[in-house]
């Protein structure tokens, strides 16, 4: 088995053991509205989507487990009905640890098939957080009058995520295919480079120009923003691909680094080094 790079283990200690050190009482849940019925949550961990209305409450993404109570309160304010679904883009804990929470309480979880399989495999875990529906490629949930649509464009991020499609809100949920920053590839959970831009490419393709974007982590975005991010993505690979084949090391290219114009990016969870890194991985050598 391959060791993990240093960016997928520091990222697996965020999202299980690490987040622990995070002192949670201290957090609070913001709603930002987003259009119509559908506002987001930020808080500590991914966004969260939520539509409200006659039918109850449905919500993308339950954040870390200690905030269960927190995001319970705001979506209380916000509509006195029941939680009935929690949609999963991944399978990553600061996306999925409300699920055994709202699961115990009789939520309905939806997430990709892998999504399912890799939590089912954390002994931690209660079963209350497995996805109850799960489907390969694209699923439907009709709530609060329109068709909420799950579609997984294969491995990305993960290998299990969903881009949510509100139709009628005309609102799209990115999950960790879109964030402020350089993106986190995560090899060890079937991530892939080249897919994780093909599926940006593809929902550009498809969305109305005058959609809104929730991305994983980060403030409410625009179709501009995204094409701001695939642009980036694509120019920042041709970058680092264009000195793979004239015979650069990786210490090389990292030390030659991105375009300045990209800087930016590189204040997350995934500097500039890591973003190299992940390219150098991604592509393959003759």
């Amino acid at each position: 088995m391959k060791a993990l790079s240093f960016a997928a283990l520091a990222f697996a200690l965020l999202t299980s053991t690490g987040f622990a050190q995070q002192d949670f009482s201290k957090v609070e849940i913001k709603v930002v509205p987003v259009s119509g019925n559908i506002h987001m949550l930020e808080g500590s961990g991914g966004n969260i989507g939520v539509s409200v209305g006659e039918d109850g409450i449905l919500i993308v993404d339950d954040q870390f487990a200690p905030l269960a109570d927190k995001i319970e309160a705001a979506l209380k304010g916000l509509n006195p009905g029941k939680l009935k679904f929690v949609l999963n883009t991944h399978h990553h804990a600061d996306h999925t640890g409300g699920n055994a929470a709202f699961g115990a309480k009789d939520a309905t979880i939806v997430a990709q098939s892998n999504v399912r399989d890799r939590l089912t495999k954390d002994t931690k875990l209660k079963k209350e957080a497995y996805p109850v529906i799960t489907f390969d490629q694209s699923a439907s949930v009709h709530f609060n009058g329109e068709e909420i649509k799950l579609i997984h464009y294969g491995p990305g991020h993960t290998d299990g995520d969903s881009v949510i499609y509100f139709t009628k809100a005309n609102v799209v949920h990115m999950g960790d295919q879109f964030v402020n920053g350089f993106p986190f590839v995560d090899f060890s959970s079937g991530g892939n480079v080249d897919g994780f831009v093909k599926t940006i490419a593809t929902v550009l393709e498809k969305i109305p120009a005058d959609a809104k974007i929730i991305p994983g982590h980060g403030k409410l975005s625009t179709v501009e923003d995204l094409k701001n991010y695939h642009a980036m993505l694509t120019d920042t690979i041709s970058h680092v691909q264009k000195q793979i084949a004239e015979g650069k090391t990786l210490a090389e290219i990292k030390t030659n680094g991105l375009p300045e114009k990209y800087k930016g990016y590189g204040g997350g969870f995934i500097n500039a080094g890591r973003w190299i890194e992940a390219i150098h991985r991604g592509t393959p050598k003759k």
